[in-house]
């Protein structure tokens, strides 16, 4: 039986972005919520104010015999465009920032490796600007943000 894996990525909304990476097989659960800032157990309305410092993020667990962490990189810069700092579409604001937490030495060296590898491939025709940093204290955001979408009969798929 294989062990799970944690990884923790913030791309925008995390609505959307929790819904892409629910999709993925392997991935055996998801949750929103916030890190990276410097309040503790921070609220949406305080996120959303700027003054926590804190970005939406998406929590996983995975399973890594049926996806790798590269594959949930390679799905992390598929879903939102990492080139625009502080903004995600119409989302403006540093929790909308694109970042990537890591939590182990690996996670970060793959990480690097993806980016560096997107940067010289031009893969977009700006520069990368998501941030990687060791992992922090998730917050889990209020419930009626877990699943939103499903919840409110939406779809965002990538």
């Amino acid at each position: 039986m294989s062990q799970s894996a944690e990884a923790m990525f913030g791309a925008g909304c995390f609505w959307g972005v929790e819904d892409d990476f629910r999709a993925l097989p392997g991935v055996l659960d998801a949750a929103v919520g916030y890190a990276g800032g410097h309040t503790q157990h921070p609220n949406y309305r305080e996120v959303c104010s700027g003054q926590t410092g804190h970005a939406e993020v998406v929590y996983l667990t995975y399973d890594p015999d049926k996806i790798s962490y590269t594959q949930l990189l390679e799905a992390f810069w598929a879903m939102h465009d990492p080139t625009t700092l502080n903004r995600q579409g119409p989302d403006v604001g540093t929790q909308y920032r694109s970042v990537i937490f890591t939590y182990t030495s690996e996670q970060a060296a793959q990480a690097v490796a993806v980016k560096q590898q997107l940067e010289e491939a031009k893969r977009f025709s700006r520069p990368i600007v998501t941030e990687i940093v060791p992992s922090v204290v998730f917050y889990k955001a209020e419930e009626y943000h877990q699943q939103y979408n499903v919840k409110n009969g939406r779809s965002c798929h990538i």
